[in-house]
């Protein structure tokens, strides 16, 4: 079982856009100083910060934009979006340590203003670990992450017989979810399984164009500390009962051509026996799943991989409505990344503590535990 000791106790976001008009810093700021304010903290209680490698907003100008006193620690995550859960791991585990007392986590990107990530990558290591890219992929014209992405998951649906329709239904899924939250991109825009198939193909016969997440402009930031600071703060604290990063052999960033079998995500098999592990609970003890939706043939892999299906089951599971708000297990009531917002996949973990504060716009009932997964790290969060 876990011995963390920490507690998530504020969160915020700016709005989501497609030109947020303003550099990533004063983003990196404005969902910091949200967060911050929701805890009934002030700048000068941080101590701690954590992000990804990826973003630009440096720790030394953030502690002067806000008004930090001083930092004891620092530290960046890598692996894209897969570190979307890590930063948080370090956080908490930084807090339990008596490292420092109150850790800002953040995600702020002008992802469709500045430099997209859905389009061609031209920078050496810009995306994954860099020599695989370089090498193999970026001199035979696989330049962007779908383009990475749908030879791994080809694989997928040809062992399991899984159409572009049946992937389909998890983008429908995620659009109806967004389209009855209003900060979601997509507010009161559904689409239909006509319309998924509609779209034009991006990589066929993989991946359409409403497969694949959005690019966003916004930031996301949260507050963590200990529980026993947490009790006396502003919000009903938000354990973090279990946390975890995987980076198993074989694996590489966005590709993970050289798995064994590529069928499987076993990263995120990986993640689910530790994070069941250590917090002694089952796919069956959640109430809503938090899953990195990048693509949707890996919202099927990770429900498969996580057990809340069986392998090769997931599209089945998915067209039942298995993942609606009144579904087996909720997915992204937020709408996710494909519906919401690309925030690097931190948007969806705020979503989590929103369900578990009961202030959720898609509120699942008797949320008691939410399971949050970005591939290569993950979390369980539950009330204190």
């Amino acid at each position: 079982m876990s011995k963390l000791n920490a507690a998530i106790v504020g969160i915020g976001q700016t709005e989501f856009s497609k030109n947020s008009g303003r550099s990533e810093l004063q983003l990196a700021c404005e969902c910091i100083k949200q967060a911050l304010d929701d805890a009934g903290v002030s700048p000068s209680d941080v101590d701690g910060m954590s992000t990804f490698t990826l973003d630009n907003s440096e720790d030394i100008d953030l502690v002067r934009s806000l008004g930090i006193e001083n930092l004891r620690f620092s530290s960046r995550v890598p692996h894209g979006g897969g570190g979307a859960c890590g930063v948080v791991s370090h956080a908490a585990a930084v807090v339990t340590a008596g490292l420092a007392d109150m850790v800002v986590v953040w995600r702020a990107m002008n992802e469709r203003s500045g430099q997209r990530f859905g389009q061609a990558q031209l920078v050496p290591g810009r995306q994954g670990s860099g020599s695989d890219f370089i090498t193999w992929s970026m001199p035979f014209g696989a330049l962007s992450p779908a383009n990475w992405m749908a030879m791994n998951l080809q694989r997928y649906m040809d062992v399991y017989e899984v159409s572009n329709a049946d992937l389909g239904h998890v983008s429908v899924a995620m659009r109806k979810h967004a389209a009855t939250n209003p900060a979601a991109w997509f507010y009161q825009k559904p689409i239909t399984l006509d319309e998924h198939q509609a779209s034009r193909w991006i990589i066929e016969p993989t991946l359409r164009l409403l497969d694949c997440c959005q690019e966003s402009d916004g930031g996301v930031a949260m507050v963590i500390t200990n529980s026993d600071i947490a009790r006396d703060l502003k919000q009903a604290p938000v354990q973090i009962k279990a946390a975890t990063q995987v980076v198993p052999f074989g694996v590489e960033v966005v590709t993970n051509y050289y798995h064994g079998e590529l069928s499987i995500f076993k990263e995120a098999r990986f993640l689910g026996k530790e994070l069941y592990r250590q917090s002694g609970l089952t796919p069956e003890d959640f109430q809503v799943a938090m899953l990195y939706d990048h693509f949707t043939p890996i919202v099927l892999m990770q429900l498969e991989a996580l057990g809340f299906c069986d392998y090769g089951q997931g599209k089945y599971f998915v067209k039942e409505g298995n993942i609606a708000l009144d579904g087996r297990i909720p997915v992204n009531p937020n709408g996710g990344l494909i519906g919401e917002a690309y925030i690097h996949g931190v948007n969806n973990i705020i979503e989590g503590v929103r369900q578990l504060r009961g202030s959720a716009v898609n509120q699942v009932k008797n949320v008691e535990h939410v399971l949050v997964s970005s591939g290569m790290s993950g979390l369980v969060l539950n009330l204190s």
